[in-house]
Parts: C-alpha cells; structure tokens; sequence
C-alpha cells in the first residue's frame, strides 16, 4: 500500500472495506450477478475475514448484494420489473424534493451544485466511471438534501442504492456521459431560475434516459 493510499484509507477496517466493495460495484469491477470471493478479496485488501463479513451484512441490508445458502455472497441483481418500480419510485419522491428545495435555494446551495457538476464535467472528460458516479450522486443529493426533509432523503438515498451495480453500464459509454452532463446543465440553469417545474420535467427526462439504455442490458441479462 502506498503512503497516499494509506492516508486516505479510513479510520476502521470494516468502513475500508465497505468503501472498497462500493468502488468494486459502483465501477463495475464487480458487476450484476458476481460473486463475492471472500478468501481473495480478504487476501487483496489485506484484511480478516471478520471486516469483510461485516461489512457485507450492510451492503446486504442496502440491496446491493445478496447472499444464498451454500452460494454465498454476489452482487445482487435487478429485473427489468425492478427497474422499472425504483425508477417510478424514485420519480414520485425527487419530484415532491426538487418542489420543496426550489424556494429554499440560496446562493450558496448553488455554488455547491455547481462544483458537484464541475466534479462531474472533470470526471466525465477523462471517462473515470466511478469518480463521475460519486459526483453525479453528490450533485443530486445536495439537491434533495435542500428540500429540509431528512426522511424523505434517506428513502432517495435507498433507492439509489439498489441501482449503483447497474451506473457503471451507463456511465460505461462516452455518449451516456455526454448526455449527463447536458441534462445536468439544463437542471442547474431552471434552478438558477428557481423554476420547479422546470427543473422537475428535466430530471424526469434525465431519469428516462437513464431507464431506456438500462433495459436492454437487464433484458439480456434475464434470458
């Protein structure tokens, strides 16, 4: 381990360990349907078995993954069915934050927007999947964290949850990226503007996009 990767590792095995596993599925190192290995991955990160258990057990709490009798641990899996559901889901909730967060917005909510989507412009122009995803969530969470609803947060926060696995996909192709940094331009402009209606019809579109290139891999993926 490198001086750099040493001071940037957290403070407790089992939060090193849940970070890395996140990095895994979120780049998709480990994607949909692979299984966890525990053995090697306890040898490649250098820790006990006790961290890593420990740290799937709430990865296996978040949705994403799963364990079966005599199989064990692998990142979960979703239908198109699955899909489709945390999607609407996610639709119905962001809309009633995005609604609540527009008249809240001050000056400096924005400029926090606007170097989440600088994060995301940087990390989309060097293909780096998995720092553009960490951006890409920080730009809608600092959104929704505006509405003052903490619970409504966290339930926003679950069902992204459910779909890291499947971010890499997307982020995976140079169009796709492309694509979401317009879409996040044309949001943070109706914010700028305090238009909540705008600002909604564009985060649904966003979301479609989202949906419409996810469903052939699933597709595939349920045969």
């Amino acid at each position: 381990m490198s001086p750099e990767e040493a001071r940037r590792r957290p403070p407790t095995a089992q939060q090193f360990v849940l970070a890395e596993l996140r990095r895994a599925i979120t780049t998709g190192r480990l994607r949909p349907g692979a299984p966890i290995r525990q053995d090697a991955l306890a040898e490649e990160l250098q820790v006990s078995r006790v961290p890593l258990r420990e740290a799937l057990k709430i990865l296996e709490g978040e949705g994403l993954v799963t364990y079966k009798a005599h199989k064990g641990y692998c990142v979960a899996t979703l239908s198109l069915d699955d899909l489709r559901e945390v999607y609407r889901i996610r639709q119905l909730l962001e809309e009633e934050a995005v609604r609540r967060a527009v008249p809240r917005l001050g000056d400096d909510d924005l400029a926090r927007l606007e170097a989440a989507q600088d994060e995301v412009e940087r990390a989309a122009a060097a293909g780096d999947v998995s720092a553009m995803a960490t951006a890409n969530r920080v730009f809608h969470m600092t959104l929704f964290d505006c509405a003052g609803m903490p619970r409504l947060a966290r339930l926003i926060r679950t069902l992204w949850d459910t779909t890291d696995a499947y971010r890499s996909m997307y982020y995976g192709d140079s169009g796709n990226r492309e694509r979401v940094v317009k879409e996040h331009r044309a949001t943070l402009d109706a914010l700028r503007r305090r238009s909540a209606d705008e600002a909604v019809a564009t985060l649904d579109v966003h979301r479609d996009h989202a949906v419409a290139e996810l469903e052939p891999l699933l597709d595939v993926q349920g045969r």
